[in-house]
């Protein structure tokens, strides 16, 4: 008899901003909706993020998603104003991917918004054949199997759009037809470090519990157009990617993949990185913290407290009342477990 996983996929990506209702408007379009309000005093929010200011947060769900949520952290003195249109080449740097059903529809809205002067760069979005890259189609004859995805920066959201032709996932993003962008809820999101010996992520594996589902997957300058753009890849440069799930995924049936994934880039050590940590933590404006769930925050504590993280707090509760505590983990992203 299967015992439930005590933790699952990715709760929620974290946005600071000074005034959240821009953001409820254009993750409306994505189809959240405000499902919690909250806020702590200055004091409260010190011992739990470690930033001198009060908080009010808004938590937006998506149709009957229990992972890939969107919390918008509206701080009264942020610290900093974030990535911003930062390159996604640099340690400390996150973003979120969607599935949509219309990733034309956001091209033909990015386009726009550079007509109208706003910050903003994107990409094309990339034809990228997916799961049996080797195997030999017949043009016009097989469908071809495999997703377009562009990447969309803005101030406070950093996001990859992806849509799928000829294949199916059953619980990795499921689309609300309802929303202007026909898009799923986050079905994952992403870090970079640079970690030759891949000990920090036996952190992910070990000590939070997750599946490693997809591990040293290379991706170069030659063999990706999208990656060569979406991470400023040069000639001859690579990058390994690990994938940690929902311990209810699989490791074997794709079919029983499951969103809320968490994509681990390593960039080699040898290759010269910035570090944007600082302006990807709380306190920070724009993507700045994700979330998980578990089942039993005192044991969580306990192994947090056990492992080689950077630091951590206390276990508190937070603006939606629900005990929680903080860390930053042995690679340097800050984290936030929330009690189930």
């Amino acid at each position: 008899m299967k015992t439930s996983p005590q933790i699952g996929g990715i709760y929620e990506v974290c946005i600071g901003v000074e005034d959240a209702m821009p953001l409820i408007q254009y993750w409306g379009q994505f189809g959240y909706e405000i499902g919690q309000t909250g806020e702590l005093s200055p004091e409260k929010v010190y011992n739990l993020y470690g930033v001198n200011s009060g908080l009010l947060s808004f938590r937006l769900f998506h149709q009957d998603a229990d992972h890939g949520l969107v919390r918008l952290m509206q701080w009264e003195n942020p610290t900093n104003e974030g990535l911003k249109l930062t390159s996604m080449k640099a340690k400390g740097t996150r973003w979120t991917t969607t599935l949509t059903a219309d990733v034309m529809n956001i091209l033909n809205h990015a386009e726009e918004a550079v007509k109208a002067g706003l910050p903003i760069k994107y990409t094309f979005p990339y034809w990228e054949i997916i799961y049996n890259k080797d195997r030999q189609t017949r043009p016009f004859i097989d469908p071809p199997v495999g997703v377009r995805e562009m990447l969309l920066l803005q101030p406070l959201t950093r996001q990859v759009l992806f849509q799928r032709f000829n294949y199916s996932l059953p619980n990795y993003g499921k689309i609300n037809e309802n929303s202007a962008f026909k898009a799923s809820q986050i079905t994952h999101l992403g870090l970079i470090v640079q970690d030759d010996s891949k000990e920090t992520l036996r952190f992910y594996e070990e000590t939070l519990g997750l599946l490693r589902v997809r591990d040293d997957v290379e991706t170069s300058y030659e063999s990706s157009e999208a990656g060569r753009e979406f991470f400023d890849l040069q000639p001859e440069e690579k990058f390994i990617v690990t994938a940690f799930d929902d311990p209810r995924s699989s490791t074997t049936d794709f079919q029983a993949a499951r969103s809320g994934r968490l994509y681990i880039i390593r960039f080699p050590e040898s290759m010269p990185l910035d570090s944007c940590f600082e302006q990807a933590k709380p306190g920070s404006l724009g993507m700045s913290l994700y979330t998980y769930k578990v089942s039993d925050i005192e044991d969580y504590f306990q192994r947090i407290k056990g492992s080689k993280v950077k630091r951590f707090s206390e276990i508190e509760v937070n603006e939606f009342g629900e005990k929680s505590f903080s860390f930053v983990a042995p690679d340097g992203y800050f984290w936030t477990l929330l009690s189930s």
